[in-house]
């Protein structure tokens, strides 16, 4: 395995998969940014091998003679990683690493959960990769992300004396707590249908027709058969109450889901919205209940309140993060090397 770079750097492949789309791009060594980005269906391939070598044949096709081959790659993935079989949790995609990295022709593949990816990038976002609710966090101490895509991500990021270490979990399986008395009765109501209501099953695109049927049967109101954008849409530009309804219910309860992981990883450096549904009502999300709910903890009300958050921007951060994520696996093995 070929840890040290050749006379004629190659890029690095990056990837966020998720349930839904798949985002490939090429990083020009350390501290480059992911340029060539391209978004495909995951439905429509296979699996990321599939999808990778389709979109590697284009970019060789565009850059013709002076096409290099990428070396390294990480792949940022919507599911629990630690073995070598990945399990898509919201899509069909089912893999072996290992095999993955044999089938491209790599000298290593990295597998990191979306969000892992997804904190790894938040020490290198510029400001106006961020919208922050007054001061932008510093990139400095304990820093949690969290966001709602297809399903509802969560991570985490310490700063060591060896660099920024990013932690992985599974927070959007968590139960779900009610704020309120409405949000009480919208939990007994969607208890009737699910065993178990996590964050994600009510915060998330795959949630958001849930919590939308939920709080229709509470109001005693009817309501129809919308998608989460549909929802999102209708929301946020005020042309259906429901909806509205709705989305506001979503911002408040993502609030206070979030200042429990602000609380749960001690996150004083900072609290990160990030996923694909959020940016999409960014000015509703900044008006509504959001920042009320993530502080109302009763006695560590003013701990929260010296906690800043931000809405991630940047569609491709994740892309950014699997870039960090190869930069310092190299970095790591280029000393190891020097120390032996």
């Amino acid at each position: 395995m070929n840890l040290g770079g050749s006379a004629v750097p190659r890029p690095w492949l990056v990837a966020d998969i998720g349930g839904t789309n798949a985002r490939f791009a090429l990083v020009d060594g350390a501290g480059a940014p992911p340029r060539d980005i391209h978004r495909v269906r995951c439905a429509d391939y296979a699996g990321p091998v599939e999808a990778a070598r389709a979109y590697l044949a284009e970019r060789q096709a565009a850059a013709g003679t002076g096409w290099q081959a990428p070396d390294w790659a990480a792949f940022a993935v919507a599911t629990p990683v630690g073995q070598d079989r990945i399990e898509l949790t919201n899509s069909a995609w089912s893999f072996s690493r290992a095999e993955s990295e044999a089938a491209l022709g790599l000298d290593g593949l990295l597998m990191l959960n979306d969000f892992e990816a997804l904190a790894l990038s938040l020490p290198g976002l510029a400001p106006q990769q961020l919208r922050a609710h007054g001061a932008l966090p510093a990139a400095r101490g304990t820093l949690a992300v969290l966001g709602p895509g297809t399903g509802l991500g969560v991570g985490g990021l310490l700063e060591t004396a060896h660099g920024w270490r990013a932690i992985a979990g599974e927070g959007g399986h968590a139960t779900l707590a009610a704020g309120d008395d409405f949000e009480a009765e919208v939990l007994r109501v969607v208890r009737g249908e699910f065993e178990h209501v996590s964050a994600e099953r009510l915060l998330s695109g795959i949630g958001l027709p849930t919590l939308y049927r939920a709080i229709a049967r509470v109001r005693g109101e009817a309501a129809a058969e919308l998608t989460a954008e549909e929802i999102g849409t209708r929301g946020a530009d005020g042309s259906d109450a429901l909806c509205a309804a709705t989305l506001d219910s979503f911002c408040a309860m993502l609030g206070g889901f979030a200042g429990n992981v602000a609380l749960t990883f001690g996150a004083r450096g900072g609290v990160f919205i990030g996923g694909g549904i959020v940016p999409r009502f960014a000015d509703f999300f900044f008006a509504s209940r959001f920042r009320e709910r993530f502080e109302a903890k009763g006695r560590f009300r003013a701990y929260l309140e010296a906690v800043p958050t931000a809405l991630i921007v940047e569609p491709y951060a994740a892309l950014y993060g699997a870039a960090a994520a190869i930069e310092a696996r190299r970095r790591r093995a280029t000393s190891q090397g020097h120390a032996a």
